[in-house]
């Protein structure tokens, strides 16, 4: 008899939902997307109901697609986005809306926190510098300004964890977390006791109280209720296990899993990843990359992320040449790219629709300089793509500064679909960039992780790796990777000279 395992990610974008068959065979997947509010400049919220609706809907659109016997379902877990939060009450309700790192609206409490005189997540988390888009800052804010809805609250939970405890009808008490998702606070845990820290809530002055327990990624954490499974259409009784963060998880259900290894997360956030044995702080003092735990017991992952690095595209193609839902006008815009020279021309774009989070920039704004009237849509999209590629340089020249190289990148996430994209990545990093023959990701890795947690297989390294094969690998080119270096030279005295200025002013602006 074939058991089955549902593991559902809560993304920004959107929710997506598979079921696999213990043989690796995906026999069924379904994607929802999300609605995401901006009520002030800055401010990013959504509707934690919106997660849970649209996993439910997708796990019952995929039982009745592939036709499975439900009472074969052996468990189900879930990842999702680490940088947010929903506060809920004792019923598991929520007090307010979800809020998530394309937030910048605690640049204050960031402030604070940046200037307080003890700084114990130093040493015990692995991390530097405190920015507006981390869940800390977002709790100052909300104990502040939002007095009422905090005082509502028993705890606080993350995006998926908050669907996992209403299909198994949990209480405010039971509130949980795993220390992958606790990686997206940034501070606030001991990496290496791989538990929250008293003493930096302590410091936070944030109530400890209402911070979730600490699980294992594979622990087990309730049943489906009669309710739920109706609603699913699934059966009562299957193990919901804990699960982990959306970006360790894609790491894992990408084979990112040896040391040396490196992913890019090309999805609405543009995630790069160093998988690494351990963390040093003159790594993470250069306040650009962070330390986190991964989903494995026994590796840190080093990471970086542009909140709106995919999400430029995106806006590029629904607000600029206004094709709102047109998936064809991507390949339409590749084809141009590719007919413009390498660093289109020297028109620069700058990723920061939402601020810049590594280094902490929450002031930053996306822009474009150095247009000439010859420029046209492709170019523009060139310079977009080569602008995700330059920030993850700035980030892997740190590393290679300490003596980490990378000896292969992994691409996943809609972004790993162009090829133009991925060999322009290639090139600007030096570095071999594979993609899979399964691009599934966080999903595939949550199943796994539900397998382990239910107890039918032995160990989750040895089954990724069998359920994984690559497809192609860019090579980079030596010319083009010195050509633009230059670029990125030339890009670097701009951003960090005048514009930097010039964003700042224009932050100011928009604060009054």
């Amino acid at each position: 008899m074939t058991n089955y395992y549902i593991g559902f990610d809560c993304g920004t974008m959107g929710t997506k939902v598979a079921i696999y068959a213990d043989d690796s065979n995906l026999v069924a997947e379904a994607y929802r997307p999300h609605k995401i509010d901006f009520p002030k400049p800055g401010w990013a919220e959504m509707d934690p109901d919106q997660f849970y609706r649209c996993v439910v809907d997708g796990i019952k659109e995929c039982v009745t697609t592939s036709g499975i016997d439900p009472k074969q379902v052996r468990g189900i877990s879930c990842s999702g986005i680490v940088c947010g939060f929903v506060p809920i009450d004792e019923n598991w309700d929520p007090t307010r809306p979800y809020i998530c790192f394309l937030d910048t609206r605690a640049k204050k409490e960031a402030e604070e926190v940046a200037n307080l005189d003890e700084k114990p997540w130093y040493d015990e988390a692995g991390n530097a510098e405190p920015g507006a888009y981390m869940p800390p800052m977002f709790m100052k804010w909300l104990l502040t300004h939002e007095q009422e809805n905090m005082g509502r609250a028993k705890s606080v939970v993350h995006g998926a964890h908050y669907v996992l405890g209403r299909l198994g009808e949990l209480s405010g008490k039971d509130a949980f977390t795993d220390w992958a998702h606790a990686s997206g606070w940034i501070i606030g845990f001991d990496a290496r006791k791989r538990q929250w820290s008293d003493r930096q809530f302590d410091a936070l002055n944030i109530p400890r109280e209402l911070i979730p327990k600490m699980n294992k990624p594979w622990d087990v954490v309730g049943e489906l209720s009669p309710r739920q499974a109706e609603a699913c259409g699934l059966v009562a009784g299957i193990p919901l296990v804990t699960g982990a963060g959306d970006v360790m998880q894609s790491n894992l259900g990408s084979g990112v899993i040896d040391i040396g290894m490196s992913s890019d997360v090309a999805g609405t956030a543009s995630i790069f990843t160093f998988v690494a044995p351990d963390f040093k702080r003159e790594v993470t003092d250069q306040k650009a990359i962070l330390n986190s735990m991964g989903t494995l017991e026994d590796q840190y992952v080093y990471w970086s992320f542009i909140p709106a690095g995919g999400l430029s595209l995106r806006w590029f193609r629904d607000e600029v040449l206004m094709r709102e839902g047109d998936e064809e006008i991507f390949k339409e815009l590749d084809q141009m790219a590719a007919k413009v020279p390498l660093g289109s021309e020297m028109s620069l774009f700058f990723p920061y629709l939402q601020g810049r989070s590594n280094p902490s920039w929450p002031e930053a704004s996306a822009s474009f300089i150095g247009m000439h009237g010859s420029n046209n849509a492709g170019t523009m999209w060139r310079s977009m793509m080569e602008s995700i590629a330059f920030e993850y340089l700035s980030w892997v020249s740190l590393m290679r500064g300490v003596g980490i190289d990378l000896e292969e990148v992994i691409g996943t996430g809609g972004g790993s679909k162009s090829k133009i994209w991925n060999q322009i990545k290639a090139d600007v990093l030096d570095a071999p960039y594979t993609t899979l023959k399964r691009t599934e990701g966080a999903v595939l890795g949550n199943a796994v992780v539900a397998a382990y947690g239910v107890g039918d297989i032995p160990d989750i390294p040895s089954t990724i790796k069998q359920w994984l094969e690559r497809k192609e690998t860019f090579q980079p080119n030596a010319e083009n990777t010195a050509a633009y270096r230059r670029v990125f030279e030339q890009r670097e005295k701009i951003l960090n000279g005048p514009l930097r200025e010039v964003m700042r002013e224009l932050g100011a602006l928009h604060d009054a």
